[in-house]
């Protein structure tokens, strides 16, 4: 069997000491002030010698494990999976790895993830909450350990969290499609308790009414997450009937807009021409749409740098003052409104 190799053969293989090999490998070279020369030769030692650091050693000894969990929705969907690679971009840049899993918008699964990860004693979280997972985030809480609630969080619960103004962003849309000429103005979200699908609802109703219009409970349809293409194809169907059709739409997330825009595909909806459209976020997807789709634009990398930069101040100072960030979103007007 092959000999581990150590900290001390890379040493003496350089002319160095230990602890010098030690900071460099530890990204530390700086704090001792590593020659940048001698350290690259450090590094370039260790991977001709193929080291491989002990990382449980090196959690012992530090009580770190240098590693974060990271929860959200769906890891599939691109708008987490953006997420997910602007965290794990910045992590590096503190020498953190990040784990990451899928919750589905289900607490249970959320439970365990977090249960899963913190067995593998990872130094914090960065989560998207479910709905009815408090007592989860209050479980944070009373074990102190680091967390930053992200793109939702709950309004009792006592959390750092970065977010959308999404109350913002859906006035907005609508406002702009109100501008346009429309005047029965449908939504289409998701049956939820989460605060972020709630701003949006608010913002939807409220721009109707301060834009002189009377709001229509009716028009606003709710889909359940665990039964998406059914539910969506049922509520595009009562929003585009015959006898009382909508004449603009705004989607409340990216996964019900692609669902909604091959129903109308399907039944020959022309958009903008028969139906306006506005999307919540963006998709690769949308680009392949026939007629050029405006979207909310959510600032995906600075909700992520945020997030990161919220969790590394609470792990140098676990009293920090909690922080609340709201990042406004960017209408992308483009010709599915019919502006």
């Amino acid at each position: 069997m092959k000999k581990k190799v150590s900290l001390k053969d890379i040493a003496e293989a350089v002319g160095v000491s230990i602890a010098l090999v030690s900071y460099v490998l530890n990204n530390k070279e700086k704090e001792a002030r590593v020659g940048k020369e001698i350290a690259e030769v450090i590094r370039q030692t260790a991977l001709k010698l193929d080291y491989q650091p002990n990382q449980i050693a090196k959690s012992l000894k530090s009580g770190k494990s240098q590693t974060w969990g990271l929860i959200v929705a769906d890891i599939s969907n691109p708008y987490f999976a953006n997420i997910a690679r602007t965290i794990e971009d910045e992590a590096k840049k503190h020498n953190y790895t990040v784990i990451f899993g899928s919750s589905d918008e289900n607490a249970e699964k959320s439970w365990d993830l977090i249960n899963l990860l913190i067995n593998r004693q990872v130094d914090g979280f960065i989560i998207a909450p479910s709905e009815n997972s408090e007592q989860q985030i209050e479980y944070l809480n009373k074990q102190h350990i680091p967390f930053v609630l992200i793109d939702r969080y709950f309004p009792e619960v006592p959390s750092n969290y970065v977010v959308t103004n999404n109350y913002q962003a859906s006035y907005d849309a609508v406002s702009h499609l109100i501008n346009t000429g429309h005047k029965k103005i449908g939504m289409l979200a998701y049956k939820s308790n989460l605060v972020h699908i709630k701003e949006r609802k608010r913002g939807y109703f409220e721009a109707l009414k301060n834009n002189g219009l009377t709001p229509d409970i009716s028009l606003l349809k709710e889909v359940n997450y665990t039964n998406i293409k059914a539910d969506v194809d049922k509520m595009m169907e009562e929003l585009s009937s015959n006898s009382n059709p909508i004449d603009a739409l705004l989607f409340a997330t990216n996964t019900l807009s692609i669902n909604g825009l091959k129903f109308l595909n399907k039944y020959n909806i022309i958009v903008p021409d028969d139906l306006a459209v506005v999307c919540f976020d963006e998709g690769d997807a949308f680009d392949f749409f026939y007629s050029p789709l405006t979207f909310i634009h959510q600032p995906i990398i600075e909700l992520g740098k945020e997030a990161v930069r919220l969790l590394m101040a609470q792990m140098v100072d676990k009293n920090a003052s909690e922080r609340h960030i709201s990042i406004n979103s960017e209408l992308i007007i483009r010709k599915s409104s019919g502006a």
